[in-house]
């Protein structure tokens, strides 16, 4: 990363009035310190931020037509639903090139974008951050799903298509503005820092924090899922369950054949994915 040297005039302007008041100088020594703080490093500390991406389809019914049989949404979300702006700047993503304007730049939050079609296909998401955070862009690959898995009946137009997919981007040895930044942000997972490091005042006011690009009051918020720990161990033990029911029912079902013909029948292996 280059260093712009502190005398250079900012973006090629001249700010200082030659005055060389108090406050001038503060000004510059105010400057001088946040880029200090920006390029300086905190050593063996790990900042992640959990995200969750996906799109939520809903069927036209009656209003579809060949070309629009569905109306959709692709966005990135915090995982609780909390503001990513603190460390996403803005969001790019790359439709399918039959699509006007194919690539959409959302540059505030919410990130995302609702459209009209009738095909499934990838979506490119491609995430850039604050300066004080990275330098380079996240890019992640969405499925747009339109039809349910396993459809018994008519597909509805009050139940959409839900599918997400969560993950956690890791930022190693950050910025000490950065840290100071984002430390007691919600979205924000920050481990217990180093005893006796001193960070920069933090950046986040009250007044930035009221206004909060969160999705918890989000239209769509009741389709979203749930990514909490809690919610994953809850998953994770009834799957055992039915694992393990299903062990037994096989065993069973084996003593049964064993019996009745006098056979020995080796099981098959059994595949779990979760």
């Amino acid at each position: 990363m280059t260093q712009v040297p502190t005398s250079a005039p900012k973006d090629g302007v001249d700010l200082s009035d030659g005055s060389g008041s108090p406050l001038n100088k503060a000004e510059n020594s105010l400057e001088e310190r946040e880029k200090k703080n920006s390029s300086r490093r905190v050593k063996d500390v790990e900042i992640s931020v959990p995200i969750v991406y996906g799109t939520i389809a809903f069927w036209l019914g009656r209003k579809a037509t060949e070309s629009q049989s569905h109306k959709w949404t692709v966005y990135v979300r915090g995982a609780t639903n909390e503001d990513l702006s603190v460390v996403v700047k803005r969001v790019v993503f790359q439709l399918h090139p039959s699509f006007n304007n194919p690539i959409r730049v959302v540059d505030s939050p919410p990130f995302e974008l609702s459209e009209c079609g009738w095909g499934e296909f990838e979506i490119a998401i491609s995430l850039y951050f604050h300066s004080d955070a990275c330098d380079r862009k996240l890019d992640v690959f969405h499925h747009l799903k339109l039809y349910p898995l396993e459809q018994s009946g008519p597909q509805s137009t009050k139940k959409p298509v839900v599918v997400e997919s969560y993950d956690e981007v890791v930022f190693p040895d950050p910025s000490e503005l950065f840290l100071a930044r984002v430390q007691n942000h919600p979205a924000v997972v920050v481990p217990r820092l180093p005893a006796g490091l001193e960070l920069p005042p933090s950046a986040l006011t009250e007044e930035n924090s009221d206004r909060r690009g969160n999705t918890k009051d989000h239209p769509l918020g009741h389709w979203f899922m749930n990514f909490s720990e809690a919610d994953e161990l809850l998953k994770l033990a009834a799957a055992r369950q039915q694992v393990q029911a299903h062990i037994v029912k096989l065993r069973r079902q084996m003593s049964m054949v064993e019996g009745s013909s006098g056979l020995r029948i080796l099981p098959q292996p059994f595949k779990c994915i979760f």
